[in-house]
């Protein structure tokens, strides 16, 4: 009895031991657990303060503001984002309603997309006029990252009416671009049509581009009419330079017709002066940041891999309604914009 007594005391202490040491192990698996979780917490807590700490130079706090222009308006409140829209509002009568549209907002909704104009249209209307008034109407529409003058009708039938002056190339548009090089002829007119194609690369991606109806003949250079594309859009671009240096120049825009994309096909494919930050049209074959000559890098302070971050340089800067009397509306380019005319030293031309 004795000796099985010692043994189970043995046992016991054997045990004891054991669990110690378990506890021990997990004990400094836990401490070590708790440790990654604090280190981890500490690195977010000091990320988050760096993302709100304003860059001292003024380099990085500009390039701060450029990456974030195309997230700011997207998490916003559907009502905050109507209540920007309604301090952007440049006019207003019984039938319509101008607004200077901001950089990176989506005129139509769409994958990926959580704000966009027409979905705040019925807030925007109350808080232009009262709680009962009818939701407003969009009579054109500008690209996502397009700024400028943009017209909204207040009712059904006005709407109807705007849009078939559109149709009728009755409204005069002008746009302003800052491009890269310098086009040549300095003024004149772009009349190539444009369709629709699929691009075939590592990474499949539809563009829209040049489908001329003439090209030149290998063997002696002479023009020779080429089959029409079935699918091609007539497109009409009338251009001219404002300014030119830093290897960029300010064109005054005047789309006649209005194809998706026009201008900014028109000024790459066309012309061979791809709109500035237009990293889509930049290049044919492939997704990538648009590359920029040593001089205007120079100029804007800018690092060739930080080029991702330019904005594209497109603004609805004037336009045209003849509705009755003409209505003649001017919206100033926005401060990215106006900042990057000032960096390249494009002398803005007085109205």
């Amino acid at each position: 009895m004795a000796a099985g007594s010692g043994a189970a005391r043995r046992c016991w202490r054997s045990g004891v031991g054991l669990a110690r040491a378990v506890r021990g192990v997990c004990g400094s698996g836990r401490a070590t657990a708790a440790l990654r979780a604090e280190e981890l917490a500490e690195r977010l807590r000091k990320s988050e303060e760096q993302q709100r700490e304003i860059p001292k130079d003024p380099v990085q706090r500009w390039l701060r503001e450029l990456a974030a222009l195309s997230q700011q308006l997207q998490q916003v409140h559907p009502n905050v984002l109507a209540k920007i829209l309604k301090q952007r509002t440049v006019y207003q009568n019984e039938e319509i309603v101008v607004i200077d549209k901001p950089y990176g907002l989506p005129v139509h909704g769409g994958p990926g997309i959580k704000n966009c104009i027409a979905d705040v249209l019925p807030i925007l209307a109350k808080m232009l006029e009262n709680m009962k008034a009818d939701p407003l109407h969009l009579c054109h529409r500008l690209d996502k990252e397009t700024t400028g003058v943009m017209v909204l009708a207040r009712s059904k039938e006005a709407a109807e009416k705007i849009r078939l002056l559109f149709k009728t190339r009755q409204v005069e548009k002008i746009y302003w671009a800052v491009v890269l090089g310098d086009p040549d002829p300095v003024e004149g007119v772009v009349e190539i049509p444009i369709v629709e194609k699929e691009v075939q690369s590592h990474q499949s991606h539809y563009k829209m581009t040049l489908a001329p109806n003439y090209r030149l003949c290998p063997e002696n250079g002479k023009v020779m009419k080429i089959r029409r594309n079935r699918n091609a859009e007539r497109a009409v671009t009338r251009y001219r330079r404002l300014a030119g240096a830093s290897a960029c120049s300010l064109l005054e825009l005047q789309p006649i017709t209005g194809v998706k994309h026009q201008i900014r096909v028109h000024l790459a494919y066309g012309l061979g002066c791809p709109i500035l930050g237009d990293h889509k049209y930049s290049h044919w074959s492939k997704l990538a940041p648009q590359k920029l000559p040593e001089l205007t890098l120079k100029r804007l302070k800018l690092e060739q891999s930080k080029a991702r971050h330019l904005p594209l340089h497109l603004h609805a800067h004037r336009l045209c309604l003849p509705l009755g009397q003409p209505l003649d509306f001017v919206c100033k380019p926005p401060l990215f914009f106006q900042k990057t005319l000032r960096k390249l030293e494009l002398d803005v031309p007085k109205d």
